[in-house]
């Protein structure tokens, strides 16, 4: 299930963001790349727990607290602290799966990766290439969206960034653990939260609204993972 979350940040937290992220000084992307990913890896990002990564990781985490369709996407249980990466010059990240599992800087805890998120921070038409591509079994999906906008992707997907050949492509990457592992679950759940709100909107029938509430809360008790 690819979803894009549109609106995430604001167009004056986007030119704030992208003002720091401009200014700032980079990391080679290998100091967090797994053993598989460091064969593909060649970009650059902030240093994980950076004082300008905290702060813009807080503000992102703050967002989608807030955004609707994200909680009905993800059903998050634990976000791992938003992290930054910039490409350009020919940069490029070869296709990989992302880690299972990742450990909570700080905390001693660990994070099962359900879900992957990239949230872009450059308007599409300033660079040339850095699509992300996500596949699945319908092939591979090219992703690049306006400044402020995310997408939500399976973490078990291979998937890709293009080589950036002009332009600086910012972004933000995070994970997700849900409250429902199986992906093909929290589908089903995302579709019909889907429905039940348009049936609201609509004023549809008020009894069978409610009944179909019952089934989606009744389905979410059955999935959850504590």
């Amino acid at each position: 299930m690819i979803v894009h979350i549109p609106g995430v940040l604001n167009a004056t937290q986007v030119e704030s963001a992208r003002s720091a992220l401009l200014a700032a000084e980079w990391v080679d992307g290998l100091a967090t790349a797994g053993h598989q990913g460091a064969a593909v890896k060649r970009n650059r990002q902030l240093a994980e727990g950076s004082p300008l990564a905290r702060e813009l990781g807080d503000m992102v985490l703050a967002a989608l607290e807030r955004h609707p369709l994200f909680i009905s996407a993800a059903l998050p249980d634990q976000v791992y602290p938003p992290m930054f990466n910039r490409y350009e010059g020919g940069e490029t990240f070869g296709t990989h799966v992302d880690n299972a599992v990742r450990l909570l800087p700080g905390s001693g805890r660990k994070l099962r990766t359900d879900i992957s998120a990239t949230l872009f921070l450059a308007q599409p038409d300033s660079y040339d290439g850095g699509e992300l591509l996500v596949e699945d079994t319908y092939g591979a999906h090219a992703v690049k969206l306006p400044a402020g906008d995310l997408v939500l992707y399976p973490s078990t997907s291979l998937h890709r960034v293009e080589p950036v050949t002009r332009g600086v492509r910012l972004a933000s990457f995070m994970w997700v653990q849900s409250l429902v592992a199986d992906v093909g679950e929290r589908a089903l759940l995302f579709d019909l939260d889907t429905a039940i709100q348009r049936l609201t909107q609509t004023g549809a029938d008020e009894a069978a609204r409610v009944q179909l509430t019952g089934c989606y809360h009744n389905l979410l008790r059955r999935w959850v993972r504590p």
